[in-house]
């Protein structure tokens, strides 16, 4: 344990930082970690395993409970298989740049953090400890499962992915009266409405996206073109929006989009997946597995 000093736990959190500081979207945990071993020269002890994950280097481990002061300290939010930084993360990066330094302030705001829970008697002083450990196992798991279902939505092809968004709009309770063919579709894939015959404003017009790259604004307003006055125009995209497409939609007054990006389409997916049908299902088979998750 000797190798797990601060100033090591510091300059694995610099470099993930580093990472994402241009990224505020965040970045898929897996993909985040695949990065570190070409920018970091690890030891042999870091590039060993613990027994208990032998498929796992002992750094993924390590990092990861270095990581927990820096979420405590409100630097690093951690989401659906995603790691991304807050601005509070991104000052502190700017403003302890001694590795030492900058692991230490993170865990003083963890240690704080720690004091401030109530106790009960009967708890043993280990106990944060093993939830710790507990969090770590549920934080891997989740992750992984987050990135098996992303890299299923970047490999479905792209007219699935259509239909599958059609699939969700009828299992929300929309009627959806045309999908567009393969072929140019003119900047419109679905066309829906909220009654059976049309005749209740609005027309919701629909763009589909499967991508990895996050659609920009110029891509948002190439879409706006083809809304009218009374149309609701709704953008999915699984490659997530940019900031600036992000801003675009929220501050429009007469034509209204909605932005869908990867992880609120999944968020619908789930709460409505009971209402798909069994060949909508299908297109995204999910199955829930319950246990008991640690506590915050």
């Amino acid at each position: 344990m000797a190798d797990i000093t601060p100033r090591r736990n510091g300059q694995l959190l610099r470099e993930v930082f580093s990472l994402l500081l241009d990224k505020p979207e965040g970045v898929r945990a897996k993909d985040l970690l695949a990065k570190l071993p070409s920018r970091i020269e690890f030891t042999e002890f870091e590039k060993g395993s613990y027994a208990s994950s032998p498929g796992s280097p002992r750094w993924h481990k390590i990092l990861r409970f270095a990581s927990i002061a820096t979420v405590k300290a409100g630097w690093l939010v951690k989401e659906k298989g995603s790691w991304r930084l807050t601005d509070e993360g991104r000052m502190a990066f700017s403003e302890f740049k001694d590795p030492e330094a900058f692991y230490r302030a993170a865990d003083r705001a963890y240690q704080q953090w720690r004091a401030s829970r109530p106790k009960r008697e009967e708890e043993p002083d280990d106990l944060e400890d093993q939830v710790e450990g507990i969090r770590i196992s549920y934080e891997q798991a989740s992750e992984d499962a987050w990135a098996e279902i992303t890299d299923h939505l970047q490999r479905i092809d792209p007219y699935e992915f259509q239909e599958l968004v059609a699939d969700l709009l009828k299992a929300m309770g929309y009627h959806v009266s045309w999908i567009a063919p393969k072929g140019k579709d003119y900047g419109v894939d679905i066309i829906a409405y909220t009654d059976p015959l049309g005749a209740t404003k609005p027309r919701i017009k629909v763009q589909v996206k499967r991508r990895s790259d996050a659609i920009g604004v110029e891509g948002l307003r190439a879409f706006m073109s083809v809304l009218g006055e009374d149309d609701l125009g709704i953008f999915v995209s699984s490659g997530g929006f940019s900031k600036d497409a992000d801003d675009q939609a929220r501050l429009q007054e007469r034509r209204k989009v909605t932005l869908i990006d990867q992880s609120r389409l999944l968020d619908l997916w789930v709460e409505h997946y009971g209402k798909l049908s069994q060949e909508a299902q299908q297109r995204m088979p999910l199955r829930p597995i319950y246990f008991l998750a640690p506590e915050d």
